[in-house]
């Protein structure tokens, strides 16, 4: 089942895509953090997928601040990631105000730009139990209001990591993983990082003909639930 909410979040609405499984529950939740092109097709089939897998997926409207109908790659350029933080937080709290969601049992996850959201609210969130980073980049770069790249903060995880990156891919490069997963190591943060021959950004992307790539897309969501459902289900 499919519905969309609307939460105040920084003085605004903004609209929250959730998907949810069967049954009662209580269930484990996962905030989903959109890619660049917003909340769209892509997004909501990821959202649906988790929940068919048991899972309650929230996917927030993080352009909310952004003028309607704006080019989502302008509304990128706008983002803080102090609002960020805000609009996760926000999307939190509404699901811990669901009886259908496990308190205990939340995670985050996201591709492109929301695999860096993703890697950002685990070092912010303490909440999260796991976060799931599908090629994610920008992770070792600041956004607009120049706060410290989410890289800086990789002391502050308290969860594991789940990461998938296309050996292809320049933002992030199979390098910029290597450094992530140094500091991970660094400061004992549990990962587990998979880098796919063939694929470069975005090959999860079925909307995108010219980077999808279904072999790798499909042996990525294989490995991810079974993790999922042990980080949160157990």
């Amino acid at each position: 089942m499919t519905s969309t909410v609307t939460v105040v979040s920084g003085g605004t609405p903004m609209a929250i895509f959730l998907a949810t499984p069967q049954g009662a529950g209580p269930h484990p939740a996962i905030v989903v953090a959109h890619h660049r092109d917003g909340v769209d097709d892509f997004t909501r089939h990821a959202c649906e997928r988790l929940a068919e897998a048991g899972f309650i997926a929230a996917a927030p409207n993080l352009y909310h601040r952004r003028p309607a109908g704006e080019d989502t790659l302008q509304s990128r350029d706008y983002l803080e990631d102090g609002h960020t933080i805000v609009d996760v937080n926000a999307t939190v709290d509404h699901l811990l105000s669901l009886k259908s969601v496990r308190r205990d049992a939340i995670g985050v996850l996201g591709h492109c730009m929301g695999g860096r959201t993703s890697f950002l609210c685990a070092t912010a969130i303490p909440i999260f139990r796991v976060a799931g980073i599908f090629y994610g980049g920008g992770i070792l770069t600041s956004r607009r209001d120049n706060r410290p790249p989410p890289i800086e903060f990789t002391r502050d995880i308290s969860c594991p990591l789940i990461g998938f990156f296309g050996k292809e891919d320049k933002n992030p490069s199979p390098a910029d993983v290597a450094r992530i997963s140094e500091e991970c190591k660094r400061f004992n943060v549990r990962h587990e990082f998979k880098l796919y021959d063939g694929a470069g950004h975005a090959f999860q992307n079925f909307m995108n003909k010219a980077t999808y790539r279904e072999q790798q897309s499909d042996d990525a969501w294989s490995r991810l639930v079974p993790l999922l459902n042990a980080e949160l289900k157990s």
